[in-house]
């Protein structure tokens, strides 16, 4: 270790040169290509210790990257040689839950889940519900503006971020936005750090909006021959009156890896399946509007049990854990306007035929972000076949040709950022370049990455 990593260190309560412990915190769920091994890996116990990380790496212009539970799926978290990495996951404290101002205050290594389950012995819920939920941070979702199943009704992340603690790269800790519903005094830095995956500052707190726990779900399971009728139907249902809390489909062959996975026997009933939960005081009225906008389904089923509510949601979180499974998984994230959402899935699979690729697809269909997982050959080694990187480009262009975006949820991280100046144009490339050099100046907060 060098002398001036002694300094460092000599603030710190838990850090770690040990080369099992750099490998362990150096990647993501990415899959990302091996970037080497990083210099130390910091575990902060306080907020002081992560200002007096910040500070190091700023005036050493040594790269620094946060991580959480390492749940991601673009590389954001992915550090190579020379690099600290900042891990967060232990500054794991739900501080505070105000049940009439419906507000939760936490620390950024909080599980998603375990967040929601306190916020239930109040009556209440954290709506952002990412595929990850069980073990992805609330720092990390604020990272990457995460998504879910329930976005369909109650949006992303950002939609629930009142307030944030943040620790610039200089090592200042400042306090964005406000624990009201309402604030606009002064520029909105705080909706600009919500998504900018550690690049801009470093997440330490954040103040959460809660909202009151639904007395009643009803969930529709439907099957149908294709996903494009799948796709369809999904349309039809955001058209009906009802507003859907979950609005999710999933093609035949990831039916098919999660009965394997699970022993279930789903892919029996169809090719495609269409989940679609509602859910408020009184769920009748939109379940039945929600059944009658469904036309064409080879197998439809309908409860309002809790507990079979629970079974149908669970079988669409198995849908990534399965495919993964199968093989090494290159995971894809788009989103379109939810009425081209038929062409999109249609376009997906024309990309597989094309290149020859194995390609299995769902979707968050209530706001028409899809989920293209290219399978490749676990064997095919770090570098992906040109095959498959030919069907991603292929599958992000169609993106932008539909309207749409190169990632909804999931972020830019080290996959995607050829793509960032494309999408956004040179002028806008260069003001968020500027906004980077603004608040890091030396360029150390996970550099390479988002933009």
């Amino acid at each position: 270790m060098t002398a001036d990593l002694t300094v460092l260190t000599h603030e710190l309560s838990d850090w770690s040169t040990d080369i099992a412990d750099l490998t362990l915190v150096s990647t993501d769920r990415s899959g990302s290509p091996d970037a080497g091994v990083p210099t130390l890996v910091v575990r902060a116990r306080d907020v002081a210790e992560v200002q007096a990380t910040a500070r190091f790496a700023s005036g050493h212009g040594i790269p620094l990257v946060t991580r959480g539970a390492g749940s991601g799926l673009a590389g954001g978290a992915v550090a190579g040689s020379g690099s600290i990495v900042l891990d967060l996951s232990g500054l794991d404290r739900i501080l505070e839950i105000r049940p009439v101002d419906q507000v939760a205050v936490v620390e950024p290594g909080v599980i998603t889940a375990d967040l929601d389950a306190a916020a239930a012995a109040h009556g209440l819920f954290y709506a952002p519900d990412p595929g990850s939920v069980d073990i992805s941070t609330i720092g990390g979702n604020i990272a990457t503006n995460a998504g879910g199943l329930r976005g369909a009704k109650y949006g992303v992340t950002r939609d629930a971020v009142l307030a944030l603690d943040v620790v610039l790269a200089d090592g200042r800790l400042v306090h964005l936005g406000a624990g009201t519903l309402k604030h606009v005094t002064g520029y909105d830095l705080l909706g600009l750090m919500v998504g900018s995956e550690g690049t801009l500052g470093i997440v330490v707190g954040a103040t959460l909006r809660l909202l009151p726990r639904p007395a009643a779900t009803g969930t529709v399971a439907a099957y149908f021959g294709t996903l494009e009728e799948a796709a369809a139907a999904s349309v039809a249902v955001r058209s009906c009156g009802a507003r859907p809390s979950v609005l999710e489909i999933v093609d035949g062959a990831t039916l098919g890896a999660i009965d394997d996975l699970a022993g279930t026997s789903l892919r029996e009933r169809g090719e495609a399946f269409l989940l679609v939960q509602v859910d408020g005081l009184d769920v009748t009225a939109e379940l039945a509007a929600v059944e009658a906008a469904i036309v064409g389904a080879t197998h439809v089923e309908s409860s309002v049990d809790p507990e079979t509510s629970g079974r149908l949601l669970a079988a669409r979180r198995l849908a990534l854990p399965a495919i993964e499974a199968k093989g090494r998984a290159l995971i894809e994230d788009i989103a379109v306007p939810p009425s081209r959402l038929v062409e999109a899935i249609r376009g997906v699979y024309a990309v597989a035929q094309d290149t020859r690729t194995t390609i299995h697809v769902f979707a968050h269909a209530g706001d028409g972000n899809i989920h293209p997982i290219i399978l490749v050959d676990a064997d095919a080694g770090a570098e992906l076949p040109a095959a498959a990187v030919e069907a991603a480009d292929r599958i992000f262009a169609l993106a932008l040709e539909l309207g749409g975006t190169v990632t909804g949820e999931h972020g830019v991280g080290l996959l995607k950022q050829a793509w960032v100046a494309r999408q956004a144009g040179p002028d806008v490339d260069a003001i968020q370049r500027a906004v980077k050099q603004l608040l890091d100046p030396a360029g150390v907060l996970n550099p390479g990455k988002a933009i």
